[in-house]
């Protein structure tokens, strides 16, 4: 059983238990989180250190509760398209699981992933959870993946809306959805922005002079 702890500020942890040899814990720290973080980088550092933990000629039966990294194994697992690592975000982990992965089929032993429900009192799952967030608090843990790539990194704030109070939250990640919706959100406030000023110059004409104005709004379209 493994999982994997994206917590506030960036800090990534991943942990794994082995339900056999209840004794047989590991924690791992991940690095690279100048690019941003996410909860599936640890996840599939979770899934990497089972891997490790297991002699490639046994079976194995892994349980997670992240359906991301089931669908990023399966895409290199039996027939279909051509899968490719480029574009990969986590491709570093993702190349060792895949020549783990390939060993055990080598040695013709079986991998199982078995998606269970998150935080529903599973036992298992809460103590590879609790593995998971040592890794971060604690001093020992060693850091993996810590290498730095040669994407652009993007930084900007996030608004977040609690009980009437706006506040914003600082974030940084290489390209992705969220930096493409960021783009587009602030150049919509700056279109916002560049009305504002003009209807309020408008009102200000308006006073001084008596003469009517066109304040109508004609936004620009962003794609």
């Amino acid at each position: 059983m493994g999982d994997g702890s994206n917590q506030k500020g960036g800090k990534m942890g991943a942990g794994y238990v082995n339900l056999r040899k209840q004794r047989k814990r590991q924690q791992r720290k991940l690095g690279r989180e100048e690019e941003g973080s996410s909860s599936n980088r640890p996840e599939l550092e979770a899934f990497v250190l089972a891997l490790r933990g297991t002699p490639v000629t046994n079976p194995m039966l892994y349980l997670c509760d992240n359906q991301a990294l089931l669908k990023a194994v399966k895409r290199w697992v039996g027939e279909g398209g051509k899968a490719t690592i480029v574009g990969s975000p986590d491709a570093d982990i993702l190349i060792e699981a895949i020549e783990e992965l390939q060993k055990s089929r080598t040695a013709e032993a079986a991998t199982f992933l078995v998606k269970v429900k998150a935080h529903r009192g599973e036992p298992a799952n809460e103590e590879a959870n609790i593995q998971a967030d040592k890794a971060i608090s604690g001093k020992d843990a060693p850091t993996e993946w810590h290498d730095r790539t040669n994407r652009a990194d993007f930084t900007w704030q996030e608004p977040r809306q609690k009980g009437g109070t706006v506040s914003y939250e600082h974030r940084k990640s290489t390209w992705n959805s969220g930096v493409r919706k960021a783009i587009r959100r602030g150049s919509a406030e700056e279109q916002v922005r560049k009305h504002r000023d003009r209807v309020t110059g408008s009102w200000k004409q308006i006073s001084k002079q008596g003469q009517p104005v066109d304040v109508s709004y004609h936004p620009t379209p962003v794609w």
